[in-house]
């Protein structure tokens, strides 16, 4: 009998995101409030118009207008929205969601990722989407993915990364602005979790890092060997 065949007796449909912090050593993460977050957001995002050329939505002329965006979409079940605060210094400097919420089939997917220059490449950011990635699994869901624009390589790079193996592209999947968009498929399963959540301990671990706070060890190369496969249109990991 093959792996796909597999009877699935004991398992039981996880529950959708029901807005608990998430909380880690360099990363706090609470549902967005329009009220609470977005002006705090937008001065980070604000000046940044690169930020949002692969998003839905964006770039915002002011902070009004972001501000609007925020209190269409908090509080939505799916997309769930997660605002990452790093705990260093305090500032609250992206967003991030759950969302194509099926628990039916325990799949769920993160995307939505709006991270500050000053977010962005930081151990928080790191720790933000392994807290989103450790809850969903202890919830019971059997498949987590990243997708994204296919032209996007630092989030494909970044999916990669954080151990998501590569499942290929879905040309001409959506119009995005006006633009073709192929979209690049990359997930992990519960089997690939143990060996991953434990790449990300040794990672986020104090010891891995300097006094500069400069890794020793590369959270690419302490995921590598639990990827099933990798992006071929990336010529470094």
């Amino acid at each position: 009998m093959t792996k796909s065949s597999n009877p699935l007796a004991d398992w039981a449909a996880p529950s959708r995101p029901d807005g608990a912090v998430l909380e880690g050593r360099f990363a706090r993460l609470e549902p967005l409030d329009a009220d609470r977050h977005a002006a705090l957001l937008y001065r980070e995002f604000a000046g940044h118009d690169d930020l949002w050329t692969y998003m839905a939505a964006g770039p915002f002329a002011s902070a009004a207008q972001y501000h609007r965006w925020a209190r269409e979409h908090a509080g939505q079940d799916d997309p769930f929205f997660y605002v990452i605060q790093s705990r260093d210094s305090g500032v609250c400097g992206g967003v991030a969601s759950f969302m194509r919420i099926t628990p039916e089939m325990g799949v769920i997917e993160l995307g939505y990722i709006t991270l500050s220059p000053a977010l962005s490449r930081s151990r928080a950011a790191t720790e933000a989407f392994f807290l989103m990635m450790q809850w969903a699994f202890d919830r019971g869901y059997r498949r987590f993915e990243w997708k994204c624009d296919a032209g996007n390589l630092p989030s494909r790079r970044a999916a990669q990364r954080l151990g998501l193996s590569y499942e290929g592209v879905f040309r001409q999947h959506m119009i995005v602005k006006g633009r073709n968009r192929d979209t690049a498929w990359f997930a992990a399963t519960d089997a690939d979790w143990p060996a991953l959540k434990e790449a990300f301990n040794v990672w986020l671990a104090p010891g891995n890092f300097d006094a500069q706070g400069q890794q020793r060890e590369r959270l690419s190369d302490l995921t590598r060997l639990v990827r099933v496969s990798s992006d071929p249109a990336l010529t470094s990991r």
